[in-house]
C-alpha cells in the first residue's frame, strides 16, 4: 500500500466476503486497510467489547476460517495461525477506525463504507435484473403456450383428410325423381 496515498491501493471490494449471510472483511484485511498490525487491531477491539456487538464482529468458526482461506489466495496464512480471525460488518469496520483515531484509519473508514455501499447497489441491480428476466420469462412461457397451439392448428390443416371408404363391388346412384 502506498504510504503517502490516502486512497488505499488494496482493492476493497475484494476483501468483502460473504460469511454467515453477512458482508464482512476479515480483520487481515481491515488491518492492512487501515495501515496496523493485525494483532494491534484485535486488542483495541477486545479493549473496548461495548462497541462491537455480535452484529458488527464476530470470531469465525474453523470451518469458516478454512473456507476463506480456500476461498481467498491473499488468506493463506490465516491457515498457520493460532488464533481465529475476526469478521467485520461494514459498522464494525466503521467503529474500528474509531477505536483506533489514527487519521488513516478514518481517511480509509470512508472508502470502506463506499465499497459496502457500492457492493449493495450492485444487489439491488441484479434483483432489479432478476425480476425483469422472470416477467420476461412469464411472457415468453405464454407465447409458448400460444405458439403450440398454432402449430398444431396448422398441422390439423395441413393433413389431408382421410378419404371416404367406398363399399367394394358395383353400385348404381339412384337418382330421384
Amino acid at each position: 500500500m502506498n504510504k503517502t496515498s490516502i486512497i488505499p491501493t488494496i482493492d476493497i471490494p475484494s476483501c468483502i466476503l460473504n460469511i454467515r449471510g453477512t458482508k464482512v472483511v476479515i480483520d487481515v484485511d481491515l488491518a492492512t486497510l487501515y495501515e496496523v498490525p493485525t494483532k494491534r487491531l484485535n486488542q483495541a477491539i477486545k479493549r473496548n467489547p461495548q462497541r462491537f456487538p455480535e452484529d458488527f464482529v464476530f470470531e469465525l468458526t474453523d470451518e469458516e476460517t478454512t473456507e476463506v482461506v480456500t476461498k481467498c489466495d491473499h488468506l493463506k496464512n490465516l491457515k498457520y495461525s493460532h488464533a481465529k480471525p475476526y469478521a467485520f460488518t461494514e459498522h464494525g469496520a466503521l467503529m474500528a477506525a474509531s477505536v483506533l483515531s489514527s487519521p488513516r484509519a478514518v481517511a480509509v473508514s470512508v472508502y470502506v463504507v463506499r465499497a459496502f455501499v457500492k457492493m449493495r447497489e450492485l444487489i439491488g441491480q441484479q434483483t432489479e435484473l432478476s425480476a425483469k428476466l422472470k416477467e420476461l420469462e412469464r411472457r415468453v412461457g405464454k407465447h409458448d403456450t400460444d405458439i403450440q397451439v398454432l402449430v398444431k392448428a396448422i398441422q390439423q390443416l395441413m393433413t389431408p383428410p382421410a378419404p371416404a371408404k367406398r363399399k367394394i363391388g358395383f353400385h348404381v346412384a339412384r337418382k330421384e325423381a
